[in-house]
């Protein structure tokens, strides 16, 4: 399947834009990282209730966006209800254009650098991207005739290695990554245009989220992809760093489902998004292995070097203010989401 040539440019919001005056009654929403995981996701739960779609996308040499691939050539989402333009987080002058043509009802912004490994290596880009590039479109979005509600991605990371555990809305922010700095920073600032400029602005507070769109350099698809190639016997092994670091993994389409909600609530406020359950690597690859019949101490190796200079620990998140709430909770547990992983990674490893 080929990307259609007609993806251009930001002057494609012109279209759009003329189609909402004629129905005021239907939402719009813009996107940050709609190529991403839960942008992807959150674009198909958007247009099942009948939104009208619009999607940043970074300007590259490459079309390939696989995640939204199947949208493309849906006759009745792209280029109708949904539209992708061209703009960077570094590039205010191009985002207020777009919002301004637009003119969205919600905004979510889920872009970023979100490897948290990797923000050790790149902690000035992480820092300008996530920290100020949120930065940036919050004064656009401040200074429209009509601001939209809008919904931060925020991180766990934020909490870094915390004393309380579970952590929840009230857990102190002390990060301990670059990563977990700038989203600490990003967050803080969303509650301060919340509250001194009235705003319907607000932080999901997400704990780790997979699904088989997670990107490979992940340790969680990492070991679902290995574990689907070592069964096909295109791999024998697969290396990674601590064993023992836990996390509470839940499933991303879930946590899209939760930033729709938080945006529809009568006001603004932050919510942890997690499942409130931990499991560690050993978890991690003992259910992932299992699935495919194999034993994971057979194939796997540890290198230090896949350790991060300082690991948050203890992250436990609690989802009780969303339950109570929202009326959140997850639907797909840890051993149905790995289980899905393991499936799709040996669906695409059969493939020539």
């Amino acid at each position: 399947m080929t990307t259609p040539n007609n993806f251009t440019s930001p002057g494609d919001s012109q279209q759009p834009t003329e189609k909402k005056t004629e129905n005021l009654l239907t939402p719009t929403a813009l996107i940050t990282g709609i190529t991403g995981q839960d942008g992807s996701y959150l674009t198909e739960l958007l247009l099942e209730k009948g939104y009208e779609v619009h999607g940043l996308v970074r300007r590259s040499s490459t079309l390939e966006r696989s995640r939204l691939q199947h949208l493309y050539a849906d006759p009745d989402a792209y280029s109708t209800r949904l539209f992708l333009h061209y703009a960077d987080l570094d590039d205010p002058t191009t985002i207020r254009r777009i919002v301004t043509k637009v003119q969205p009802t919600e905004f979510y912004h889920l872009a970023g650098q979100s490897h948290v490994g990797l923000s050790f290596d790149i902690p000035e880009s992480t820092c300008d991207v996530t920290a100020i590039g949120t930065l940036r479109i919050m004064e656009i979005l401040r200074d429209q005739p009509t601001p939209p509600k809008f919904l931060h991605a925020s991180s766990r990371e934020i909490f870094g290695t915390p004393d309380i555990n579970p952590q929840n809305e009230t857990t102190p922010v002390n990060p301990n990554s670059p990563y977990g700095c700038a989203k600490a920073f990003a967050t803080q600032m969303v509650k301060i245009y919340r509250e001194s400029h009235g705003l319907f602005f607000c932080n999901a507070i997400c704990y780790n989220h997979e699904s088989p769109r997670r990107g490979e350099n992940f340790v969680t698809r990492k070991v679902t992809l290995a574990a689907a190639r070592i069964k096909k016997g295109l791999q024998k092994s697969v290396t990674l760093g601590d064993l023992d670091a836990a996390r509470d993994w839940g499933y991303a389409k879930d946590f899209v489902h939760a930033m729709w909600l938080m945006l529809q609530h009568d006001h603004a406020e932050d919510f942890v998004l997690a499942t409130g359950q931990s499991h560690t690597i050993r978890d991690l690859l003992q259910t992932a292995f299992s699935h495919v019949s194999l034993n994971w101490e057979d194939h796997v190796k540890v290198d230090d070097r896949f350790k991060r200079p300082a690991d948050a620990c203890q992250l436990l998140g609690d989802p009780t203010k969303a339950r109570e709430i929202l009326g959140w909770t997850p639907t797909v547990n840890f051993e149905q989401l790995v289980a899905l992983m393991v499936d799709h990674d040996l669906e695409i490893s059969a493939r020539p």
